[in-house]
This record gives C-alpha cells, structure tokens and sequence, in this order.
C-alpha cells in the first residue's frame, strides 16, 4: 500500500534493527540513498546495516567509507531505488522479496511490492527523497551523507542535464554543497575519470552499432566477454548506456547486455517523442520516461530482433 511522506518519516523514526537493501547492479542513486540513511539511522542511536546482490562497484566504494559492519537480527527492511521485487536479484529477492517492510522510491512504474511504498515519482532520483527524510527525522546531514546524496543525485540526473531536474533539485544540491559534499571531487570520479578499459569497451561497443527505424533508433551490444577483455565491470556500461541517443536525429537508444545465460538485459533512452518505459513495460520491465530496462529471454540476436520488431511496429 502506499503512504505519505509523515507516515513513512514516522516508521523510520520508530523502528530500529533496520535492514537496507539496494538495486542488483548497483548505481549511485540506490548506493547514495542506502548508505545515507544508514548512516542517518546510525547516528540516531539506530542499528542498520546494507545488502546488495551485487559487488559495489569501485568507483561507489567511498560511499561506505568508514562504515563498519554490524551484525543483528533484521526486525524492519527497507529498500531503497527498487521498483520491483526481482530488481533485488535473484538471491535477495528469495530471502527478504516478501518481507520488505518499506519501499521508498521514484520510480513510475514502481509495482508497489512492499508492505508499505512511499513513492514519489516525479523526484528527479531517490537521492532526494532519502534526503528529505532524513532532514525531516531531524537528524544533522553531515560531510558523509551529503556526499551520499549528492552522488546520487547527479548521477541519476547526468550530472543535472537531463529533464528530469528540477528546481528541487538544484535546490537540494546548494544545500549539499553547503552541508560539505565534496560536489567537485564526485563529479570528476563519476563524469570525468575513465580508465583504460572504458575506452576500450567503448570502442568494442561502437564496432557493433546499428541503426534503423529511418535513422530514430540506435543499438549497442555489450557481451561478458567484451567486459572480461577491457577487464571492467558493470559500472563501466554507465558511460556506454548514453552514446546512442547522442547521435543526431536518434530518438531511442538501445544498449542490449549479456546478463546471464539467455537473458539479455536492455537499457533504453528516450527522446520527448517517446516513452521509454512504455517500451520496457512491454517486456516486463519498467522505469522513467527518459530512462528504463528491462530483460529478454533468448540470444543478443533474438532479443534484438523482438526489440526491432516491436518498435518498427508500434513505436515508429
């Protein structure tokens, strides 16, 4: 069921022993959002700790700095940036899917899986929502959960350059700025760093171009093994996954991805002409207007072709 923002401010107020799950493939708006409430429920005298299906990716990894693990029977968990129960992965979704006592979430298509949801979908990411909620459990926002916040708002927002900003948004990051996130040093690491091996994945991912629906759609592929050889994970697919729409007249950029064995995991951009995650919602998937994935069974070329064939279809 859904809740207000009082309602959902009071039952992180009133509980303790609580547990934080993230996203799988971790990004900086569910690692922002979990480790800043972590450390907001820590120093309310409240015991909580963070879990992730998948491996924190390096260039997140000072977003735990210092935190130390505790170990307690979880009595309350919340989520963090999770539509939906399988967007856990595979193993926490069997383990806690169900006891999910409170989703806090921005997402449109969030399928409101929780016990309790509170959600608010046109924020600009979940970064704002968590930060709002711990200035209203009145607790400081220190150097350490300002850098969460921040990373997470401007990496879901392409370092606040895409539509989804809004004056909130910018609001919130002066007041980032002035609580001592380190606005200059995230965006350097998040935008402006790149090793090696992201430069060569994306050259790989440019040899596999293609382009159809008279120019409007664009499509990259990126394998395991394309990742195995630039030696880079997940993360680097975050400076992969905006190319496509970059190129001129394009309005869907299409990024296809090995996850596992016949699945294919897909990542669309979008243009004001159209919906992303009315795209993705044809798949099972789901997400934002501009930004949205989903999974396909079968092959990189079978989920390609499906994908063409329904935009060639219905979207074009």
């Amino acid at each position: 069921m859904k809740i207000d923002f009082n309602e959902a401010v009071a039952l992180l107020k009133s509980r303790d022993n609580i547990l934080i799950l993230t996203h799988r493939n971790p990004d900086g708006d569910t690692l922002g959002s979990g480790f800043a409430l972590l450390r907001a429920l820590r120093d309310m005298g409240k015991r909580a700790r963070l879990i992730n299906a998948d491996p924190i990716p390096k260039k997140f990894s000072f977003l735990c700095d210092g935190i130390v693990e505790e170990d307690f029977a979880e009595e309350f968990v919340v989520s963090v940036d999770v539509a939906e129960r399988k967007l856990l992965g595979e193993s926490l979704s069997e383990k806690y899917g169900e006891r999910v006592n409170l989703a806090i979430d921005h997402h449109e298509t969030s399928r409101l899986f929780a016990e309790k949801t509170y959600c608010e979908s046109d924020s600009a990411s979940c970064c704002e929502i968590v930060y709002l909620l711990i200035k209203a459990m009145d607790t400081p926002v220190t150097k350490e959960i300002a850098d969460c916040i921040y990373t997470g708002c401007s990496t879901d927002t392409g370092c606040f350059k895409y539509s989804n900003v809004t004056p909130r948004t910018h609001r919130i990051a002066a007041e980032l700025i002035e609580a001592g996130a380190d606005h200059s040093r995230i965006n350097v690491r998040m935008f402006e760093t790149k090793a090696m091996g992201d430069f060569m994945l994306q050259k790989m991912c440019l040899d596999t171009l293609e382009i159809f629906g008279e120019g409007k759609v664009a499509v990259i592929s990126v394998t395991k093994d394309m990742l195995d050889e630039c030696g880079v994970d997940k993360s680097a697919l975050d400076a992969i996954k905006p190319i496509t729409r970059q190129i001129e007249g394009v309005e869907i950029g299409i990024t296809l991805k090995e996850e596992r064995d016949g699945v294919i995991g897909v990542s669309v951009r979008t243009g004001e002409s159209c919906d992303a995650s009315a795209i993705c919602a044809h798949f099972g998937g789901g997400g934002h207007m501009r930004a949205a994935g989903c999974e396909v069974k079968g092959t990189m070329e079978e989920a390609l072709e499906k994908i063409k064939k329904y935009i060639i279809e219905e979207i074009i």
